[in-house]
């Protein structure tokens, strides 16, 4: 007899008790120590005297770089920032880190997930986690003989009182367009808020107010820490994960008013690999990325191949960071009969994003919202009968880092108590393959999800709404506005999947997407729990130039400005992990 033991169960019912939360939280920083930070003394004993002569032999001017962290408990960046950190001194950089040293009373740490009473956070705030965020990090950057600043340090008592006050007595609805120095704090705060409760707007959420002063208080402290610590004209480059939320969002913003150079950078699909960017988070930079980047670089059989057998695999997700399901449902008649849908007649597809992570990181185009688009969308096509609209609800929202508050289906029935007769929804739980699903559609309007790039490289039509990726790249239908878009709805169904040249373009551009934005780094490897990856070298000299090219292409990007492009297509094969 086997007894299955429900541990999210008992999760969920020791968190409404208000002694588990400090106790688990205290545990995780006590895990964070011991299991998920970089043993960096460790790693650099082999190369210690290399390492030393490097600390004490930089250049007499060497370039200064700032790495943001902000977020010390967020393991995975300090995990890959704690690496370049070694890294860069090999080529000549001198290196500080800015973390939060229990300075801001909201951050990107803070999840509605560990707080059973939300109403005892926005009281509160993140004290009882501070401790066990900052003090491993510490420990481990002072293991590896990196100089490290306190954001906390870099404020004044009269800057900290003055963001208390006006975090208390400014209007609620005045927070958002709040601007000082330039700076868009309070967007910033109202972007933290909305990632604390995982949603696309506030509402009346269970101490929304209280928590939105919360971020906003936050953004404030970090714009005048940020302010008097570049100010100084000190750094010449700022490295940081994201460029979103709060601190990261005001740290880059603050940087780039005050001429400092901005590098951000993130995990990318593929396992072992990371997109960095220049100026901005990626997820903004990507979409005014010049097609000069891509269009004119080496293109044959080989590397059609490649992006061709790499897009296949996705369909599983076997060489990426992160499978949304490890047993999809690839059957097209098992498919039709759990939606009821039958895909020989004309079928229009739709791609949802997760609704908060929309409304954060993509700017809206042709719609003010991704759920504006949504609602407008099953509208249409209610008074289109000639076609179906199947939407597929995005996975994300319940096996994402941080699931939705905000599911894209209650939205739906809310707008929509009868569902129109041709509409039909997958919803996020399901394992139906959505690529199966889309394949067998005339076509598919996005808002701002990626898969967009891997639609079209299979020469199915796409229509964009929001701002994705592939707009802009001569492969896809673009509106520009809400009557732009629904013009392009009007003439479907589409009367043929892409040509052959139009495919072989986004091929092209997926390639460079997946195999050249994405930089493969071998000294990180994915690893089980939290964080997913960790550092992986057998001693120093594996950080040292010319061991890695993409270890190469990322600090020659922070320290001289090249772009972040991988020279995949030249290196014989790409390593796909």
């Amino acid at each position: 007899m086997s007894i299955k033991i429900d541990l999210q169960g008992i999760k969920y019912r020791l968190q409404q008790y208000r002694w588990y939360r400090p106790l688990h939280i205290a545990y995780t920083g006590w895990r964070a120590y011991h299991r998920g930070l970089p043993d960096w003394a460790g790693l650099l004993n082999k190369g210690c005297a290399t390492w030393q002569a490097a600390l004490q032999n930089l250049p007499d001017d060497p370039k200064r770089i700032l790495i943001a962290t902000g977020t010390a408990g967020h393991l995975p960046s300090m995990t890959l920032e704690s690496l370049l950190g070694v890294a860069l001194p090999l080529r000549g950089a001198a290196v500080d880190f800015l973390l939060c040293d229990g300075a801001l009373p909201a951050c990107m740490m803070c999840e509605i997930n560990w707080y059973a009473d939300v109403l005892d956070f926005a009281q509160k705030g993140p004290v009882d986690r501070c401790q066990s965020c900052h003090a491993p990090a510490v420990h481990m950057l002072e293991s590896a003989g990196l100089s490290h600043f306190g954001l906390g340090g870099q404020l004044t008592e009269v800057e900290r009182e003055e963001a208390r006050q006006l975090a208390t007595s400014i209007s609620r609805q005045d927070i958002g367009a709040y601007m000082v120095g330039g700076i868009s704090v309070g967007e910033h705060a109202l972007a933290g808020a909305l990632r604390f409760y995982a949603r696309g707007e506030l509402d009346d959420s269970v101490g929304a107010e209280a928590v939105l002063r919360r971020y906003f208080e936050a953004a404030l402290l970090t714009y005048h820490a940020t302010r008097r610590l570049l100010g100084s004209g000190r750094y010449e480059v700022v490295v940081l994960n994201h460029g979103i939320y709060v601190p990261q969002g005001v740290i880059a913003e603050t940087a780039r008013q005050l001429g400092v150079r901005v590098v951000t950078w993130h995990p990318a699909y593929r396992r072992g690999c990371f997109i960095f960017n220049h100026d901005e988070t990626y997820h903004h930079g990507l979409l005014a990325e010049p097609v000069s980047s891509w269009g004119q670089m080496t293109w044959g059989s080989q590397q059609q191949m490649q992006i061709e057998n790499y897009l296949r695999s996705r369909w599983v997700g076997k060489q990426d960071w992160v499978r949304f399901h490890h047993n999809p449902e690839f059957d097209l008649e098992t498919i039709q009969r759990e939606i009821g849908i039958d895909l020989s007649l004309p079928t229009v597809g739709l791609l949802t994003n997760v609704v908060w992570d929309a409304q954060l990181h993509y700017r809206a185009n042709a719609f003010p919202s991704m759920l504006d688009w949504l609602r407008k969308t099953i509208a249409y096509f209610e008074r289109r009968p000639d076609l179906q609209l199947l939407i597929r609800v995005h996975p994300a929202e319940i096996t994402g880092t941080l699931p939705t508050r905000q599911p894209a289906v209650d939205e739906i029935r809310r707008a929509f108590p009868r569902l129109p007769a041709n509409v039909f929804i997958i919803p996020p739980e399901s394992r139906l393959s959505t690529y199966v699903a889309m394949s067998h559609c005339n076509a598919v309007v996005i808002y701002g999800t990626k898969t967009g790039v891997e639609l079209a490289a299979t020469g199915v039509p796409v229509i964009v709404a929001g701002e994705a990726w592939i707009r802009g790249k001569g492969v896809s239908l673009d509106a520009s506005s809400e009557a732009d878009y629904f013009r392009l709805l009007d003439a479907l169904p589409q009367p043929a999947r892409l040509d052959d040249s139009t495919k072989e373009r986004a091929l092209k551009y997926a390639y460079h997407f997946f195999f050249r934005r994405m930089i493969p780094l071998e000294s990180i490897k994915g690893r089980k729990g939290w964080p997913p990856f960790g550092v992986a070298i057998g001693g120093l000299s594996d950080l040292l130039p010319g061991i890695s090219r993409g270890l190469d292409v990322v600090c020659d990007g922070i320290l001289t400005g090249t772009p972040f492009i991988y020279p995949a297509e030249e290196m014989g094969g790409v390593d796909a992990r």
